[in-house]
């Protein structure tokens, strides 16, 4: 039983029914203007319905009162991109009418075929009603009155279900509207993955810098060597911050693009904090690094990061060769160092894990492990 009556303490129970109705506005003044012509206000639809933004209208007006604010993927809110779907919005605006049509006559005639019932039970004759025309009154009428009520009950709740169902076909998106819809969510699920990689790899570097200056210092117990270990943890924890407060931006303002990200070309900054951590770093630049395209240049600057921070992790101070090689269109990132007795395995952690899935989004392959005595990261990028 309380299953049974669960509809009637819905928002949408009622929205639905509201929404069924407001189109008896338009039909009963065009009855009130001319009623020996009825088929008026269901031909004027047909070139209302070709209209593109009727269709955001009737879409936005099915979020609110057909789904109340559920289930909102399921109706199209853009206007009518082509014939086929302005045909859609004018059989809908007609299935709209119709449903109005028989909602008002059932919510109308039902009540009163039930005020009826019970005036005959009552010992009124009745004798305007065309459905119960009753000449003989009589107490067993009183036994009627639920089922009208009844019907009108599970009237309104089957055609705010059938109404809603046709609306979720109707005035739902189109192939292409999907297309873009799963392009859109594909996109904003690379762009949190992107960030997720960022912050590991610039706050990972600047912790790792940080680490490892602390003990290198108070291994040291100079005050001297002190003093350049903490002004290179205050240098990294600046350019962090500033890597962090850019990301909680772009988390912040999803619609913002993505601007100011650091590049190749400021490779240096990267490689004075891996030398400045105690890190003997030989770098070779060959070709024109600047004329490297954006995107290939930021994450080549975020793979060169990771690389000398899984030097400093698991090596410490020791002697690394990094390569920067541009030229016949592709882009050569070569990080090498003395291979010591803790060698991260092939698919350990996620930070060599991240390299290769930078590399292959932009078409290039990355390869990392023990090459000759080293440990390698070897990354090759095309240019476009």
């Amino acid at each position: 039983m309380a299953r049974f009556l669960r509809p009637l303490f819905r928002g949408t129970t009622y929205t639905r029914l509201l929404h069924l109705w407001v189109p008896m506005l338009f039909v009963s003044v065009w009855l009130f203007i001319d009623s020996t012509k009825p088929w008026v206000p269901a031909a004027i639809l047909i070139p209302l319905g070709l209209i593109p933004a009727v269709r955001r209208g009737e879409g936005v007006q099915a979020q609110f009162m057909l789904a109340q604010g559920g289930g909102e993927e399921a109706f199209s809110v853009a206007p009518s991109v082509s014939w086929r779907d302005r045909w859609r919005t004018v059989l809908w605006l007609e299935v709209r009418m119709v449903g109005g049509l028989v909602a008002s006559a059932l919510t109308v005639w039902l009540p009163v075929i039930a005020f009826d019932l019970a005036g005959a039970a009552t010992g009124h004759t009745i004798t305007d009603n065309p459905f119960v025309p009753i000449s003989d009154p009589h107490w067993a009428y009183a036994l009627l009155v639920p089922l009208p009520l009844l019907g009108l009950y599970g009237a309104v709740v089957a055609l705010g279900a059938l109404v809603t169902a046709l609306a979720r076909r109707l005035l739902g998106p189109s192939p292409g509207q999907r297309l873009a819809a799963l392009e859109e969510r594909t996109e904003q699920l690379l762009e949190r993955t992107r960030i997720a990689r960022e912050l590991h790899d610039s706050i990972g570097h600047a912790l790792t810098v940080a680490v490892v200056q602390a003990g290198a210092a108070r291994a040291a117990g100079d005050p001297a060597f002190t003093d350049r270990a903490l002004g290179a943890i205050e240098d990294t924890g600046r350019a962090a911050l500033e890597d962090l407060d850019r990301v909680l931006g772009v988390l912040r303002e999803a619609e913002r693009p993505v601007s100011s990200r650091p590049t190749l070309t400021e490779a240096d900054r990267l490689l004075e904090s891996a030398r400045a951590s105690g890190a003997k770093v030989d770098a070779e630049v060959t070709g024109p690094v600047e004329t490297v395209p954006g995107p290939v240049s930021r994450e080549g600057y975020r793979i060169l990061q990771e690389s000398l921070t899984n030097v400093l992790r698991h090596a410490g101070g020791v002697p690394a060769r990094v390569r920067i090689e541009c030229q016949d269109a592709r882009l050569v990132l070569e990080v090498r160092n003395p291979l010591t007795e803790e060698i991260p395995g092939p698919g350990r952690g996620s930070g060599l894990r991240g390299i290769r899935e930078r590399a292959a989004l932009l078409g290039g392959s990355a390869s990392t492990g023990p090459d000759q005595g080293d440990w390698q990261v070897r990354v090759d990028l095309p240019l476009p």
